[in-house]
């Protein structure tokens, strides 16, 4: 007689890079909504729907989970700079392009500035213990470096002006608008978190800093 086929579910075999990403999602979540201090690895384990044994297989342990959500998020903003393709763009527009990306990346990833506060007041401790996230930074200002080289060389930009310096003005006149849009709004009376809001302070940042980049 042929025999009968079984009609038991089969096991479904673990997909290592789902099951990862599935908890690096779930963690990224936990980190944002309660810090690195009030985030419980059960919790991610439920919201990513496995076992709370495979945080540690995966990762080794909560700090360690929390560096790898850290290195993701620093990597999106990064990823996202490349797609802008600025080798051999003018260099005004070069830098425009950057401001507007380096905006429109924090209004659509709000958890990455909770993320970041929340690494500040643990003294940057797992960014400093990250290769990966300095190694992500040098490409960014030998590129930065390189516009302004071209700039000055072109006429449109002034001399001596540097690079990290110039990041972080671009980063920190955006990162301080999101960071504190609730107190900014109610001490000065109006809904910063509108789109019209945003279109200005975008527009805003954009001439501020290409004014001060002008002979």
């Amino acid at each position: 007689m042929p025999k009968r086929r079984s009609t038991a579910t089969k096991p479904q075999r673990r997909n290592p890079v789902a099951t990862r990403q599935k908890l690096l999602t779930a963690a990224r979540r936990e980190f944002a909504r309660s810090g690195l201090a009030g985030a419980r690895v059960d919790e991610i384990a439920a919201r990513a729907g496995v076992n709370k044994q495979l945080v540690y297989h995966y990762f080794g342990d909560k700090d360690a989970l929390y560096l790898a959500v850290l290195e993701w998020v620093y990597e999106e903003i990064r990823a996202q700079e490349r797609t802008l393709n600025l080798e051999g763009v003018p260099p005004e527009r070069a830098i425009r392009k950057l401001i507007e990306s380096s905006f429109d990346h924090l209004a659509l990833h709000p958890d990455f500035i909770v993320l970041l506060n929340d690494e500040n007041r643990n003294g940057a401790r797992h960014v400093r213990a990250s290769p990966r996230i300095e190694d992500m930074h040098s490409p960014l200002v030998s590129m930065v470096s390189k516009i302004l080289k071209q700039g000055v060389r072109d006429g449109t930009f002034r001399k001596g002006v540097d690079p990290v310096h110039l990041y972080i003005s671009i980063a920190g006149l955006s990162y301080f608008f999101f960071s504190n849009t609730p107190t900014l709004s109610a001490i000065f009376g109006k809904d910063l978190s509108s789109p019209a809001a945003r279109r200005a302070r975008r527009k805003h940042v954009v001439d501020l800093v290409m004014q001060a980049l002008r002979p």
